[in-house]
């Protein structure tokens, strides 16, 4: 068992002065420091001056097959960007080995991330995952539009799936991605969604990312209309945003961006008990607007934060996706957007991707980083640790020292 005396415990949105940590392999209890040391004398590790204690950070979504790219893709607007990573695609892909793919998990944990869902678009990323030390939702994405290649299709994303479900290590949790309403046909995804239903898998999906996309499955037409009518010789859209918002009716699942969505589906989102992943950088670099925190707050959804991919962000590190996040929305209310961004690479985050995380509470697992600041901590922690990042100094998981 582990005793953490710390000047500050921040977590739930609450900082708490003067505290520590008891834990083993979850979390034993949070208390004043004064306390512990009474209980137990000469057991407890003083953190010192600067000291915080912060549940590790979970990054909803990631793609680390596309980690080789730096300068390569064309940011600005999203169709110039999609037709770059199509011309580049092989490139990126062969670009980035294990070695490669790993040294992107190892800047996660640097930066405090101790759990992620990697979207695998290949499975090339798989050996990296499974020897991750972080927690990993890894989701198979599914990906096709053209039913003559149905079957194919289906067999690659099972084959691949059925890998990751070989994998045996606590922490990783095989998952299926739908790739997004456009891209996938309606008996794929419902094929692929029984099977998550059946076997209790996780589910996620990107959803109304960009205006093209909107355009696209609103009205068959759009700058998407050449793009599919040149690449895969299709007239119509795969689906409208209500079809494909109704296979998931009854599978609570997370959709990643949701920018150009619309009162009713967002209604639709939040009576399902869905969820929403926010993607600040990577909505800016690709031109396709900023989500609307405030109609989602209208709604009563929650929204949850990731960092996208290194296709679409320069970093994959959720204090600067955060410290982006408050300047992006800068209608928001500064203090309360610190607090749900905070849940949103915590608590919320855990809850929205089943994990037993996120917190430092009683029981959950003692995903902890030890961190210090070199200001004065007072109510406005979460604004300080977004705009000026703490030194991690120590990472632990599942409360085994990491490093």
């Amino acid at each position: 068992m582990k005793i953490l005396l710390s000047d500050a415990v921040f977590t739930d949105g609450t900082v708490y002065r003067d505290h520590g940590v008891v834990f083993d392999k979850t979390i034993v209890e949070m208390a004043p420091n004064d306390e512990l040391r009474e209980r137990y004398a000469g057991q407890c590790s003083e953190l010192g001056e600067g000291s915080v204690l912060l549940p590790g950070l979970i990054n909803s979504h990631v793609h680390l097959e596309f980690s080789a790219n730096r300068s390569t893709l064309t940011y600005g607007e999203f169709m110039p960007w999609l037709s770059s990573v199509i011309s580049s695609r092989d490139d990126l892909i062969n670009g980035c080995d294990d070695g490669c793919i790993a040294h992107a998990v190892d800047t996660m944990l640097s930066n405090g991330i101790t759990a992620f869902g990697a979207v695998s678009s290949y499975g090339f990323d798989l050996d990296a995952c499974a020897g991750a030390s972080q927690k990993v939702v890894y989701f198979n994405e599914l990906i096709g539009s053209d039913p003559a290649m149905a079957d194919a299709l289906y067999g690659n994303f099972q084959e691949r799936l059925f890998a990751s479900q070989q994998i045996e290590r606590e922490g990783f949790y095989p998952s299926i991605a739908i790739h997004s309403p456009y891209s996938v046909h309606r008996v794929l995804i419902q094929k692929a969604l029984k099977y998550a239903k059946e076997k209790s898998l996780r589910v996620s999906a990107h959803l109304l990312e960009s205006p093209a996309e909107r355009e696209w499955l609103d009205n068959n037409s759009g700058p998407f209309q050449n793009f599919f009518q040149n690449f895969l010789k299709q007239s119509q859209a795969a689906n409208t945003v209500e079809e494909f918002l109704g296979y998931f009716d009854d599978i609570p699942t997370l959709f990643t961006h949701v920018v150009q969505a619309r009162d009713k589906e967002l209604s639709q989102i939040a009576q399902r008990g869905h969820s929403v992943i926010h993607c600040p950088i990577s909505n800016r670099l690709l031109g396709v607007g900023a989500l609307d925190l405030q109609r989602l707050s209208s709604h009563d959804i929650r929204f949850i934060c990731g960092t996208d991919g290194l296709s679409s962000n320069y970093a994959l590190n959720l204090f600067e996706e955060m410290k982006i996040a408050l300047f992006t929305h800068y209608s928001d209310d500064l203090p309360a957007l610190a607090q749900q961004l905070w849940k949103g690479v915590g608590i919320h985050a855990a809850e929205a991707m089943g994990l037993n995380c996120g917190t430092i509470a009683p029981n959950y697992d003692a995903d902890i980083l030890v961190t210090r600041v070199n200001y004065p901590i007072n109510d406005q922690l979460p604004i300080h640790l977004i705009t000026q990042p703490p030194r991690i100094e120590s990472i632990y998981i599942q409360g085994e020292h990491i490093r």
